[in-house]
């Protein structure tokens, strides 16, 4: 993440990787709070192109800087960076860590532009491309990007949501904490962990986290780690009465957000002390914290108008584009090679379908599907016979499905399906169990594949089978999908070739 977002990893990107030493003092002087010296030096850096670097590293030096340029209130700059960043990740293979880092960068800057349901997909893409490169301190920061995001996503979603969204989060940092020990990454895991635990109720637990977040932030010199300890602290003073140190702590946490210029979390702790000071009927309290957050929400409309002037300056250009899209927007929601709906497809539909079903009274299920042995189908039998066998998946997944059941390739060997039914009255022979549509499909596509003959196209090669994650009971494509891969991680852990349903503890 980048270095001032709970949304993102607090960290510098590994020494090994494309990224100058200029770039590296760029961010450590906006930790710092010296944005002078950082503009300074990064128009240095922006004045000359990158080397000679391959399409992988110059998409993540661009991203770097893209977001750097953001941090520096470069916004148009920030952005024109950022769309350069974007055209040179076509050619960047899936599983490269480059990818990974290039695209954890970009969701910092979709978070902070305001668009953190993007932020969250592209941070879920960040965090597959880390585990496929097998860099455990790249997979670290991925998961503490996308845990930070969830966080503030449980906060500003609905109530009912917020146990199974910090729930969730809490085993993304968990697993990001398992994989350090110490280090700027870790610490970043750490503050989100506390922030995670305090959402959850944990309060004892939440405020040592926090003071040890407190105190490596001190030893480091780091306004993030500082500006979130605070932070927590407030949060858990504010739950158990004490109002009076909550303010001070609230407080001390808008100044440390401050100096590090990150408004977004300005604008979040300072509604955070407003409030703390109402209930103290510290009226001029009050009034100082909303002047601070009317002035970062001014920043961040700011960063609006600028993105906004650049799209009208360009939309003159794009209707003729836009025109000729609009034919082919079907087409562009079609997994050329499956003919399923294809991520963009999915995540258009997917809102519509989960709001009808909800004000329909039925209930949706995200069955998460991961084909096991997959590269070395495509090592032994040859990437067209991977191919072929994708197509083969696809078929017998449809075919296991009603029509107007949403399937869908997730990316490369991922698929999604949902599904929604209606609780029908309990028979007096079901024990008082509903029955699980969504784990009751998932089942069956397990076993076509497990048993499909796959002896012509595959030869030697050894077959494909499927683990598989599904939710329930939830209204939001996150949350589900949240749920849904956290239940197809325990079926990976415990074989593969498994069914698992996310159950509150995923034990079925």
């Amino acid at each position: 993440m980048a270095s001032t977002e709970t949304a993102v990893s607090h960290d510098d990107p590994p020494r090994s990787s494309a990224l100058s030493e200029q770039d590296h003092r760029v961010r450590s002087l906006a930790d710092a709070g010296r944005l002078a010296e950082a503009n300074t030096l990064f128009d240095d850096l922006v004045s000359s192109t990158p080397g000679e670097l391959d399409p992988q590293a110059r998409a993540e030096v661009i991203a770097f800087r893209s977001l750097a340029a953001y941090r520096l209130g470069r916004i148009s700059l920030a952005l024109e960076l950022a769309a350069e960043a974007w055209a040179h990740l076509d050619d960047c293979a899936d599983e490269s860590s480059g990818m990974a880092q290039t695209l954890n960068t970009l969701s910092v800057l979709l978070y902070r532009i305001g668009n953190r349901r993007g932020s969250i997909s592209v941070q879920r893409r960040a965090v597959k491309a880390a585990r496929d490169s097998g860099n455990v301190e790249l997979l670290a920061r991925c998961l503490q990007g996308l845990g930070g995001t969830l966080n503030f996503d449980a906060l500003d979603g609905p109530e009912t949501d917020r146990p199974a969204t910090f729930q969730a989060t809490k085993l993304i940092l968990e697993e990001g904490l398992g994989l350090l020990t110490q280090g700027r990454v870790y610490d970043a895991l750490l503050a989100a962990y506390a922030r995670t635990l305090a959402g959850l109720g944990d309060l004892d637990e939440a405020e040592r986290t926090a003071r040890r977040v407190l105190r490596l932030g001190e030893r480091a010199d780091n306004h993030w780690n500082l500006a979130v300890g605070n932070w927590v602290l407030a949060v858990i003073n504010r739950a158990r009465g004490e109002l009076r140190a909550a303010r001070r702590l609230a407080t001390r946490s808008v100044y440390e957000a401050e100096l590090i210029n990150d408004v977004s979390l300005v604008e979040r702790m300072a509604t955070d002390l407003a409030n703390i000071c109402a209930a103290l009927n510290d009226a001029p309290g009050e009034a100082a914290a909303l002047r601070r957050n009317l002035l970062a929400q001014r920043a961040m409309l700011q960063t609006l108008h600028e993105g906004l002037s650049q799209a009208l300056d360009q939309q003159r250009l794009a209707i003729r584009a836009q025109r000729m899209a609009t034919a082919a927007r079907e087409a562009a929601e079609r997994d050329t090679l499956t003919g399923l709906t294809n991520r963009l497809g999915l995540e258009r539909t997917a809102p519509d379908l989960l709001a009808r079903a909800s004000a329909e009274g039925r209930v949706a299920h995200l069955v998460l599907i991961d084909v096991d042995w997959f590269k070395g189908v495509n090592d032994v039998a040859g990437h067209a016979a991977g191919d072929a066998a994708l197509r083969e998946i696809a078929q017998l997944l449809r075919q296991e499905c009603r029509q107007d059941d949403l399937v869908a390739r997730w990316a490369g060997d991922e698929f999604v399906i949902i599904l929604t039914d209606r609780p029908e009255p309990l028979p007096a022979t079901s024990g008082g169990k509903q029955p699980d549509l969504g784990l009751s499909v998932a089942e069956r596509i397990r076993i076509a594949v497990a048993e499909h003959d796959w002896s012509a196209g595959l030869g030697t090669a050894r077959r494909p089978t499927l683990s598989i994650g599904v939710a329930s009971h939830a209204d939001r494509l996150d949350t589900l999908f949240a749920l849904a891969d956290i239940a197809l991680y325990e079926a990976k852990r415990s074989g593969r070739n498994q069914t698992r349903e996310y159950s509150g503890s995923v034990n079925r």
